[in-house]
């Protein structure tokens, strides 16, 4: 019997219309396009005013199903990555569902901040492998800018929000999901966190007034450690599945940072021209970089161009996904 394999067959983003520049970001806290381009490559973020994360997943996975003219009821499950869901329960894949209609659907949300679209798929592709799922769709949502201290440069110059979405379906030619490695190390909580919320800080006057509801970073801590985890992980992957430099087509990178986007595509031996970066426009979308990508750069894929997607975040989570993809657009 000829393995199944989980492939990409369809791509789909969404980002809020609202732009927040650098220079507009100046006026609010001390920094400077100058500061935030040198440091991170980010020159703007996009910002949903209303709404929620169900809402930019439901703009993508609507425009995905319908470019693929498939009936909501076709689809089997559904994951949703992210770290600002709508509510702490029902699940936002839950809510995403009932607003779609994909009522033979079951879903539940999966929490690896910067690295959910990749636990997602890898997630996702074992389903389709066994047979028993025929279409799974991953989404990767972040509404990041509805967790951030926009006093504190040191985060609210890095995030913005968005939504991307893939489909997957089973394959037998070969094309989909390769291998993936997937990684965690939870001493790395104290380094890039929301404090507050939980059962340990529950909502209260006191987390409220000392700011815990917001994303906190020693940023200093996280770099070191996203610049040496994401590019060895990547950089493992290709070994184990006795890859060279040539033979990968794309790096699909988490956008969090350009330094460390860098990094990555040289400690793999990539020329720039092989590295999808769009953190330019968007920022860092946390769960939503990876398939923003993938829909940014659909144009330019082949069938059986063999990506490497490769993330790190908090927590802390990393890991890296090899695939091959199953068409031309």
């Amino acid at each position: 019997m000829e393995k199944i394999h989980a492939a990409i067959t369809g791509v789909q983003g969404y980002v809020p219309d609202f732009v927040l520049t650098n220079d507009e970001l100046a006026k609010i806290v001390d920094t400077s396009d100058e500061w935030i381009t040198s440091r991170t490559g980010i020159k703007e973020r996009r910002v949903m005013k209303e709404g929620a994360s169900s809402d930019m997943a439901a703009f993508a996975v609507k425009r995905l199903l319908e470019k693929r003219n498939l009936d909501p009821l076709e689809i089997d499950l559904v994951i949703v990555a992210t770290v600002t869901p709508d509510y702490p329960f029902p699940s936002t894949a839950n809510v995403l569902c009932d607003k779609i209609g994909m009522k033979k659907a079951w879903g539940f949300d999966l929490i690896a901040a910067c690295s959910g679209f990749i636990y997602g798929i890898s997630t996702a592709a074992q389903f389709i492998e066994t047979g028993r799922y025929k279409k799974v769709i991953v989404v990767g949502v972040d509404k990041m800018t509805s967790i951030l201290d926009y006093e504190d440069r040191t985060t609210c110059v890095i995030f913005g929000d968005g939504a991307g979405a893939v489909l997957l379906e089973p394959n037998l030619e070969g094309l989909g999901v390769m291998d993936f490695i997937l990684r965690s190390d939870g001493a790395g909580r104290e380094y890039l966190l929301q404090p507050g919320g939980g059962s340990l800080n529950p909502a209260s006057h006191q987390t409220v007034e000392n700011k815990m509801h917001f994303v906190r970073q020693e940023g200093k801590a996280v770099f070191k450690f996203a610049v040496t985890n994401m590019a060895e992980v990547s950089a493992e992957i290709m070994e184990k599945n006795n890859l060279t430099s040539e033979d990968v087509d794309w790096l699909v990178p988490h956008q969090a940072n350009l330094r460390i986007i860098d990094a990555t595509a040289q400690r793999m031996g990539l020329a720039k021209e092989k590295v999808m970066v769009n953190i330019q426009r968007y920022g860092n979308t946390t769960a939503g970089t990876l398939p923003l990508c993938l829909w940014d750069y659909e144009s330019q894929l082949k069938k059986g161009d063999k990506l490497i997607l490769s993330a790190f975040g908090g927590g802390f989570t990393w890991g890296a996904v090899y695939l091959k993809w199953a068409y031309n657009s």
